[in-house]
């Protein structure tokens, strides 16, 4: 029975990795869509969200079934709480990418991205992917080196959050309003899609120190015990 038990959490985690690998193409097809106006790219984001929703939601109910049947304790507990908060902030990152795909076909076959500001959306859109491969790494070997990668791209993307704001908002700019509207719509996409994978990255931390509050002196405490249990 224990086998089983421990078998049932090994595939919360495989599952975890299958959502963020679906939501890694799906914020990669969204972004391309939304630079290119590639509207048949932005359909295929849209219509494969119910996939992600589909899956989240079977790993809620597997974990709650277990939460039921199996009654976990201690670290086991943690690893099926664990699982059920992060298929949320993967579903929501689902949807944020499916949002940046709307946005594009919405205005197809016009580019979605106003004038002044392709280099910016091409740099976040960038971001975005390569904060999702991270995520999906961490969840699949869970080493905490990665969450601070993770931290570290958010900080860049929000900076170029911010400075859409400035763009839009500064007495230069001449976009219309929907151009300003679509600008300030996806540059928060953007910016929510990194967020949700920080608050992801979190929940993997707390998976491995059980502790919620967590300062940065003691994540890289945890890293270095990590090290030194891989060594040993």
């Amino acid at each position: 029975m224990r086998e089983v038990f421990h078998q049932s959490l090994e595939d919360l985690q495989s599952q975890l990795v299958e959502i963020a690998d679906l939501v890694t193409v799906s914020i990669d097809k969204a972004t391309r869509s939304f630079a290119t106006s590639d509207v048949e790219l932005a359909e295929e984001v849209i219509a494969d969200d119910a996939k992600i929703d589909a899956l989240a939601v079977a790993l809620d109910e597997q974990a709650i079934e277990i939460l039921a049947r199996q009654q976990p304790v201690a670290r086991d507990l943690r690893v099926v709480v664990t699982a059920l908060r992060v298929s949320a902030s993967l579903e929501r990152m689902g949807d944020m990418s499916e949002h940046i795909a709307q946005l594009a076909r919405l205005r197809f076959p016009e580019r979605a991205i106003p004038k002044g500001l392709k280099g910016t959306f091409t740099k976040m859109g960038e971001l975005d992917v390569e904060i999702s491969r991270t995520l999906s790494e961490l969840l699949r070997t869970q080493d905490l080196r990665l969450a601070d990668t993770i931290r570290n791209t958010d900080d860049d993307i929000d900076e170029l959050h911010a400075s859409v704001f400035e763009k839009v908002l500064s007495d230069n700019w001449k976009g219309e309003a929907t151009a300003t509207v679509d600008a300030t719509l996806a540059s928060r996409y953007h910016e929510r899609f990194a967020d949700h994978a920080v608050a992801v990255a979190k929940k993997v931390i707390y998976l491995a120190t059980g502790d919620w509050r967590i300062e940065e002196e003691d994540i890289a405490l945890a890293i270095e015990q990590q090290q030194e249990l891989g060594h040993a």
